[in-house]
């Protein structure tokens, strides 16, 4: 009979996620994964597993598992409590977690989003190559309810060993966004432009895995009208018709109809999954 982790606690919202989908957006279907993808990454080296790994992506208010067969596990990503049975244990390092104990992690004291890694990652059934939950395609597993029960992989033999203290990526107390301009750029004012590359925004609460939405001022257009619906990437900064900044991050959506003022690149993007609400944003304009 093959392991499995049980979910106690599911949590606001928390999502099996790998490193994503890729080569589907001619099919309408985009690239899920992790938010911050280095704190994911780093999270599955400590428990043993390749980077890609499937782990628990939790939103805020954390979750709580319980495994049928002992564990190493890591809780890493946004810094929260950790207890095993209730009682205390190191956030963003390897722990033993003992078959039936349940291993919580608390709400984020910093941040947003945590990961939970086990070894032998989790193993739901792929979907176009993937495990990951795409909350706008609906693709993939849907979002833990308690009482769930997600598969376990086998441990991999060899993997690195406990680590006792590791750097994690920090929250930023300001978000700055390198930003490529183009390619519907000429459609706004050149007073927007300016408004866009020196305001100060913040983070909306209304932001998602689909995208980071911005509070601040509105950018005027140079041209109205509607544009036909064209190709969306990762990162693409698209202007709704309230006129404030809505930067698309791994659930966004393959299309897209309003215009794109730029493109932040896809290194910059992992702290735009650790800002909480409120955080001021700024966009720099950059060549590359």
């Amino acid at each position: 009979m093959s392991a499995g982790i049980e979910v106690v606690r599911a949590g606001a919202l928390t999502t099996v996620q790998d490193e994503g989908r890729f080569g589907h957006a001619h099919l309408g279907v985009g690239r899920a994964g992790a938010l911050d993808a280095p704190s994911a990454r780093l999270a599955n080296r400590l428990a043993g597993n390749p980077v890609g790994a499937a782990l628990l992506e939790t939103t805020v208010t954390g979750c709580a598992v319980r495994p049928d067969r002992a564990v190493r596990a890591v809780v890493g990503g946004a810094p929260c409590r950790v207890t095993v049975d209730g009682r205390p244990v190191a956030w963003g390092a390897a722990v033993h977690v003992p078959a039936g104990a349940v291993l919580d992690a608390g709400p984020a004291a910093h941040g947003v989003r945590s990961y939970l890694a086990f070894a032998g990652g989790l193993e739901p059934q792929p979907v176009l190559g993937s495990r990951s939950a795409d909350l706008l395609s609906g693709l993939g597993p849907d979002p833990l309810r308690d009482g769930d029960v997600l598969p376990l992989g086998p441990p991999r033999t060899g993997g690195p060993p406990a680590t006792a203290a590791v750097p994690w990526p920090g929250v930023p107390a300001e978000l700055v966004l390198p930003l490529l301009l183009g390619p519907r750029h000429t459609w706004f004012t050149a007073d927007a432009l300016r408004t866009l590359t020196t305001a100060a925004y913040r983070v909306s609460e209304q932001s998602n895995r689909i995208g980071l939405r911005t509070e601040g001022p509105a950018l005027d257009r140079a041209r109205q009208g509607e544009l036909p619906s064209e190709g969306m990437v990762l990162g693409a900064v698209q202007i709704p018709p309230d006129g404030r900044p809505v930067v698309f991050l791994n659930d966004h959506p393959t299309t897209g109809g309003y215009p794109v003022v730029g493109v932040v690149p896809e290194p910059a993007l992992a702290g735009a999954a650790r800002v909480t609400p409120g955080t001021v944003v700024r966009f720099v304009r950059t060549a590359h």
